[in-house]
């Protein structure tokens, strides 16, 4: 009878054992969802996608949304307000033109006729509002977001600069 009494406690010992086994992997699996979910969000946070001004005009961007707009400075459509902190420009592909309102300081090489790639969000005027503007560093660099924007558009000649 002794022996039937110490089975039964090993059995039970075993069973135990398994059980934590168990809770510490479901909670270590649990864990790892949780911090997959958290990185999921802060990674869909961060993508920013690219879109042309044809694409903009044509409502494949939804108000609010964050996204980057390139394509080149239009001829004729730079505009300062307050002492050149506030500045309105269009940025055309060739087919449409999206006027972009950006406060701050424009990099050195902004210019009618170049390239220029704005990061922001579009307001329900259909105006972008830019937090960020990037210029072409050289005179034979496009920006490649913004030579596929033309490509889609169908306004992209090999020898634009």
């Amino acid at each position: 009878m002794a022996k039937d009494k110490f089975k039964a406690v090993g059995y039970h010992r075993s069973r135990a054992r398994k059980q934590a086994r168990l809770v510490m992997a479901l909670t270590a699996l649990s864990l790892l969802a949780v911090a997959a979910i958290l990185m999921v969000r802060a990674f869909e946070d961060n993508l920013v996608f690219f879109y042309g001004p044809s694409e903009v005009m044509a409502g494949k961007v939804t108000v609010g949304q964050k996204f980057r707009l390139g394509g080149l400075v239009a001829t004729g459509s730079i505009r300062s307000k307050d002492n050149g902190l506030e500045t309105h420009f269009k940025v055309s592909d060739g087919k449409a033109d999206v006027v972009v309102v950006y406060r701050g300081l424009l990099p050195d090489l902004f210019r009618e006729g170049q390239g220029v790639v704005a990061q922001g969000i579009l307001l329900e005027s259909r105006q972008f509002s830019a937090h960020e503007v990037l210029a072409k560093h050289d005179e034979n660099y496009m920006p490649a977001e913004v030579v596929e924007a033309m490509k889609r558009a169908g306004t992209w000649r090999e020898n634009t600069p």
